[in-house]
């Protein structure tokens, strides 16, 4: 994946809806345009995210499933700076 994120985030081992929350967490620290990666094992969030991502102004650019563990890049969404 060519995707650079800015900031990272495990949330493996963590059980529905636990990784959603935290990558919530995490984007709120970002600036809108920027890249987060979410690393995931529970299989709820690939549904999880999808539908976060359809409800709020972030964009999921990328999603795969490597093995037991789901990646997701979600970036920022909002007003970006000129």
């Amino acid at each position: 994946m060519a995707l650079q994120p800015d900031d990272q985030l495990d949330a493996r081992g963590l059980p529905c809806p636990l990784p959603l929350l935290k990558a919530k967490q995490a984007l709120a620290r970002l600036a809108p345009g920027q890249l987060l990666e979410v690393r995931a094992t529970d299989a709820g969030s690939w549904r999880d995210f999808e539908t976060f991502i359809a409800q709020s102004d972030h964009e999921m650019p990328a999603r795969e499933e490597r093995g037991e563990v789901y990646h997701y890049w979600i970036r920022k969404g909002g007003e970006q700076a000129s």
